[in-house]
């Protein structure tokens, strides 16, 4: 497993700790501007089972779109027992989780992993890992322009709440239509990033024009590993929605922590709304999620900054920190074990 074991640089723990640098100020800050005084009040009337509900929550959700990755890397040749691929997916998950951006880091670290030992081709396996991937936010999308739909008949959401919810629902719509007219025309999508980015790349280290390239490439070659098997795009999408539905639960979990009975509409809009925040440069998108679970909170459930601030913190050692930890097991194993 050496090969696995020089993946991770120096340089990549480097941005790691660097990007949770700035998630301990942003969240330092959060809590500053809220109120840590008030947060910790609500946190004194915490009904504490909830968390550990919400805990097992997102173990469930993880396990069951593990399946999905199951189902569709023995759709490409992949044959690994389910049992031994549930430990990698929390790997992957402690890879997405654990460096600045995610998505960019488990796909690779996991397809090396399986290689590595054996169990499978890595370009297989690599294309394999990043069609589920892609299977697993379809529900992201449906949730969010459902929730979004929903919430725009409610007539005690006005003015700029209700732009906001528009907003955040046609992003969901205009996602996917994005994607799958760039993967209709990928060569102009590679070159217009490229275009766009070299700029940027001449002026930081931390741009790197091919690693770009790769990562658009491997997106599409996501998208033709789907195409080219429909039958295993049937199998794995129950999946993928009732994973979302243990994913989001947690957030409802948090809810009832504080004797806040959420909206179900609400926490299915809000979970994948917030998610969007996690493209801020933390791993895991520390202190961006939280905002935004806070800013939709007040907005849309009615409830007081302080508590909403709760909530959010709750949701995310539920749905975040926990899963860091089990995932960080896991990625021990995975790495130094096999």
């Amino acid at each position: 497993m050496s090969g696995t074991k020089t993946a991770v640089g120096s340089r990549t723990v480097a941005k790691v700790l660097v990007g949770f640098a700035v998630a301990g100020l942003l969240l330092y800050l959060f809590g500053r501007v809220v109120g840590w005084g008030a947060i910790q009040q609500a946190f004194a009337e915490a009904d504490w089972r909830w968390i550990v509900v919400g805990c097992a929550s997102s173990v469930v959700s993880l396990v069951i779109w593990s399946k999905a990755w199951h189902i569709v890397l023995s759709a490409v040749g992949v044959r690994i027992p389910f049992r031994s691929l549930v430990v990698t997916y929390f790997a992957a998950t402690f890879a997405d989780y654990a460096t600045p951006f995610g998505k960019a880091g488990g796909g690779p670290f996991i397809a090396l992993v399986l290689s590595s030992d054996e169990r499978a081709n890595f370009q297989e396996s690599f294309a394999g890992v990043v069609a589920a991937d892609l299977l697993n936010l379809f529900p992201f999308f449906t949730f969010a322009t459902v929730g979004g739909v929903a919430l725009a008949f409610r007539t005690d959401i006005t003015g700029r709440t209700n732009l906001l919810v528009a907003g955040l629902a046609g992003l969901a719509v205009v996602v996917p239509a994005v994607a799958y007219a760039g993967w209709r025309k990928r060569g102009l999508v590679e070159r217009f990033v490229a275009r766009l980015l070299e700029p940027l790349a001449a002026r930081t280290s931390r741009v790197e024009m091919e690693s770009v390239r790769e990562r658009i490439r491997e997106f599409f070659l996501g998208i033709d590993e789907i195409r080219t098997h429909p039958t295993a795009v049937k199998r794995t999408l129950p999946y993928a929605y009732v994973g979302w539905l243990f994913f989001a639960l947690p957030l409802y979990l948090a809810g009832l922590t504080f004797g806040v009975r959420l909206d179900p509409i609400v926490v299915l809009f809000v979970v994948p709304a917030s998610t969007v925040a996690g493209i801020v440069p933390t791993p895991g998108g520390l202190g961006g999620v939280e905002v935004a679970i806070v800013a939709l909170l007040v907005a849309l459930a009615s409830v007081s900054a302080d508590t909403a601030a709760a909530i959010a913190l709750v949701y995310r050692v539920a749905s975040y920190w926990f899963v860091l930890a089990f995932g960080g097991v896991a990625a021990l194993y995975e790495t130094y074990t096999v």
